[in-house]
């Protein structure tokens, strides 16, 4: 593995952006044993490491040329197959590097590494389909040999494409053929991925119909939010200790303290340089985050990078354009904390608090509790004479509403209470 740490952060290439109030950059420790994690994950054994310190990227090899042959010598010593850089590498830094370490060699930078882990996730269309768009996207402008150097970048999976690459037409070179066809399954993937959009806005536009609102579970990836669900919902989501064990969302009825009923969704998790490539091939999928009525933001509280994980998440929110959501902040896997005096210092850094553990079930009842107390304050007055014959807007009111006076009269029945702000357009025509 290689880390690059710049002497000034804001001269990286692609730097990780932080939010306002964030902390400081990743130490280069820490994001290189991140790092490793993310290779394990995707099968890969992890021989040694080299890191370099630098006033700015290396123009040709983002590293410097002494360090390139290091790490050459590194790779023959330990008999690799594999480089990996924690960083994104340009096209020319790729080329440069694979002539000086040889073809033998793979490389991947930490956007290749994290696809190729997606694309081994990925256990349904949807799924496959955004992670296909990615891999091409990102592999589109570093494509400089055959058809055949494309699948070996890949470790043999060349994110579904079929067939050859077709007749070439009048002068055109083997390499603009490949450009082509790449550019039109791409094309393609996002009239597909267009459908998958649709079809999904459908069913939210069902379920608001239906009056439930939705919390999206949001957070870093291995956090514990597939934990959270099955310990709310028994939703049997696979859970491993491993770095985005799961890509599909997942959503489940749970029922508040009050006896509502709301939907709970588990989302993909995020990460520190999550590729810009995933954030826009999965904007179907995260669009369940941006239509959600609450966030719970799950935070491994026993990490010893939670704030800067907690940064990762908001920039992404940011980035989909859901960082002014209500948030509740659950401060997961207390089971592993000695005391929990550790947290109270910690409190006041995230929105509206609650410590939890998904594992045990400790603190689910406050978290539950809060996030009703959350949903009621968005609710808004109404006053309404709901006639005899739509009997299901009463029933619409018992469920989703609090009720403080309830009459039958001669014309229907009459309600006084608070109701979501989102199922006002029910009531449009029985307003009192």
């Amino acid at each position: 593995m290689v880390g690059v740490e710049l002497k000034d952060p804001r001269r990286r290439d692609v730097a990780p952006h932080l939010c306002e109030g964030a902390s400081e950059h990743w130490p280069i420790e820490e994001s290189l044993a991140e790092l490793a994690q993310l290779a394990n994950t995707a099968g890969l054994d992890v021989v040694g490491q080299i890191v370099q310190r630098l006033d700015h990227p290396d123009p040709a090899t983002f590293i410097g040329s002494g360090k390139v042959e290091e790490l050459r010598q590194q790779v023959v010593e330990t008999a690799s197959t594999t480089v990996i850089f924690d960083d994104e590498l340009s096209p020319r830094h790729q080329r440069e590097l694979e002539e000086r370490l040889g073809e033998s060699i793979k490389l991947l930078d930490r956007t290749s590494l994290i696809l190729d882990i997606f694309a081994q996730h990925a256990n349904t269309r949807e799924g496959a389909l955004q992670v296909e768009l990615a891999q091409y996207e990102y592999r589109l402008p570093r494509l400089t040999r055959a058809w055949t150097h494309l699948a070996r970048q890949s470790g043999g999976r060349a994110g579904g494409a079929t067939g050859g690459v077709g007749v070439r037409g009048p002068g055109e070179t083997q390499l603009e053929t490949d450009q082509r066809v790449i550019g039109q399954r791409i094309a393609q993937l996002k009239r597909d991925l267009e459908d998958v959009r649709a079809h999904r806005g459908r069913h939210r536009k069902r379920r608001r119909k239906a009056g439930m609102p939705t919390i999206a579970i949001v957070g870093y990836t291995n956090a514990g939010k597939s934990t959270l669900l099955n310990r709310l919902s028994d939703a049997n989501v696979l859970v491993q200790d491993k770095l985005f064990a799961t890509l599909d969302p997942t959503t489940r009825r749970v029922v508040l303290p009050n006896g509502s009923e709301v939907l709970f969704t588990d989302t993909v998790g995020f990460i520190q340089k999550l590729p810009t490539q995933l954030v826009a091939a999965f904007r179907a999928t995260l669009e369940e985050v941006t239509e959600a009525d609450l966030l719970v933001h799950v935070l491994d509280i026993t990490h010893r990078q939670a704030r800067r994980q907690a940064d990762a998440v908001q920039e992404t929110l940011a980035e989909i354009g859901a960082v002014d959501h209500p948030t509740v902040t659950a401060l997961n896997k207390i089971d592993r904390l000695s005391s929990l005096e550790v947290i109270a210092s910690k409190r006041e850094m995230y929105p509206n608090p609650v410590a939890i553990s998904a594992l045990t079930g400790a603190g689910l009842d406050r978290l539950l509790t809060l996030l009703q107390d959350m949903l009621e304050a968005e609710m808004v007055p109404l006053d309404v004479l709901i006639p005899y014959e739509a009997g299901e807007l009463v029933n619409l009111f018992h469920r989703r509403g609090l009720i403080e006076l309830e009459e039958h009269t001669e014309d229907g029945t009459h309600i006084i209470g608070r109701m979501p702000k989102m199922l006002l357009d029910h009531f449009q025509d029985v307003l009192h």
